[in-house]
């Protein structure tokens, strides 16, 4: 059976007959606890009130609902990149709330703070409906060259006076979205998202924490710490007042506050989309509607020229984070050997830094192949797509 994968790049959407998605295991949504209904029935004073069927309505337009179990209803966007992941389109701030994501995409406000994001082989990402508003729903992993996030999947639950259960829970390494520290403050962070061929690696040398909790009846998103991050940024964090925007649309950063619309969801479980798919319905026409996107907005010769520039940028991102992590060897090894109190301490430090020097110029050059193969299919498959379409 040949396998569908949609691409929207630079704004255009096309339809590919390979997967280049990365597969994200596990199953099931535990029904939340007792807890965590009380937590959210308590837990500040939003500005108004609704159930879940306001976010079936709101999404509807920006994307489709599928019966998918045992999640029940889930929702997946349309207009989505080839290589686009959740929390990627936005920027991370400081705020009362710890980090938090403001999001670009006019539906944003939704699956980033409320509920959890999953990935099916055949519908790509997804995200499972949730009531309790969170100032992001990631873990985080990081060292003095990377910070890298990834969304919590809907297995991993949040109860008061407890905090994150499910984890550790075994991440695949494609599922974490990596950038070098120093753009981490950057307004448009998805310029800087580092090829997931990457991702083996980085894991190697980044620690990983999960630490949502509570405090002061807010649920707080310590993630990074604020020291490490004015270390890798060489600037200062500032500080943002998180207030309610009155309407979706209000959503924006203003000077040192963010305005994110936040109205307290009750659980419906009567509720259900107008309109939702079967899985095996919305496999078979997801892709048609991304076509139909693309050719509406585009044509053959600006998706080509998309591809190629977006490819480049891929490599060039690739290739510059592998020098600087080259170099940061290099320098800790010279550090250690100011320290050694002997030729022989000298000698084993050089040894050691020839070795896993060697180890990383491997890895590297595996990772690079990996890249450039995937981008050699994807230009092949989308010039397939393009002459069908002619």
């Amino acid at each position: 059976m040949i396998k569908k994968i949609w691409i929207v790049l630079m704004g255009l959407s096309f339809i590919t007959s390979c997967v280049i998605y990365v597969p994200y295991g596990g199953e099931g949504y535990p029904p939340p606890g007792e807890q965590e209904r009380t937590y959210e029935r308590d837990y500040r004073a939003y500005p108004e009130e609704t159930d879940i069927s306001f976010f079936y309505d709101y999404l509807s337009p920006h994307g489709i609902w599928v019966s998918l179990s045992p999640y029940g209803y889930v929702w997946i966007p349309r207009h989505i990149s080839w290589k686009w992941r959740p929390y990627t389109s936005g920027r991370w701030v400081w705020t009362q709330y710890g980090w938090t994501w403001v999001s670009y995409d006019p539906w944003g406000w939704i699956p980033y703070h409320y509920g959890r994001w999953g990935w099916d082989k055949r519908l790509g990402w997804f995200w499972v409906p949730g009531t309790t508003w969170g100032p992001a729903w990631v873990t985080w992993r990081w060292n003095n060259l990377y910070i890298g996030w990834a969304p919590l999947p809907p297995e991993v639950e949040f109860l008061m006076g407890t905090g994150i259960t499910g984890l550790p829970y075994d991440f695949p390494n494609s599922f974490w979205i990596f950038i070098e520290g120093r753009y981490f403050q950057h307004e448009y962070i998805d310029r800087y998202v580092l090829p997931f061929e990457r991702n083996t690696t980085i894991i190697k040398f980044t620690v990983n924490t999960a630490n949502l909790s509570v405090k002061n009846r807010r649920l707080i998103n310590p993630g990074v710490d604020i020291e490490q991050v004015q270390r890798v940024t060489r600037s200062g964090v500032s500080e943002y007042e998180l207030e309610d925007a009155r309407r979706p649309q209000d959503t924006k950063v203003i000077g040192d506050r963010v305005r994110i619309y936040r109205p307290m969801i009750k659980k419906d479980e009567s509720a259900k989309p107008k309109a939702f798919w079967p899985k095996n319905e919305a496999e078979e026409k997801l892709p048609e509607l991304r076509i139909k996107h693309l050719e509406e907005k585009t044509s053959p010769d600006e998706v080509e020229v998309g591809l190629e520039r977006d490819q480049e940028k891929e490599m060039r991102l690739l290739e510059q984070s592998q020098q600087r992590e080259s170099t940061e060897l290099r320098r800790k090894a010279e550090d250690e050997k100011k320290l050694a109190s002997t030729a022989a301490e000298k000698q084993k430090i050089e040894k050691d830094y020839e070795v896993q020097s060697k180890e990383l110029q491997k890895d590297h050059q595996e990772e690079k192949a990996k890249l450039a193969e995937r981008q050699r299919e994807e230009g092949r498959v989308v010039k397939k797509s393009l002459k069908k379409k002619d």
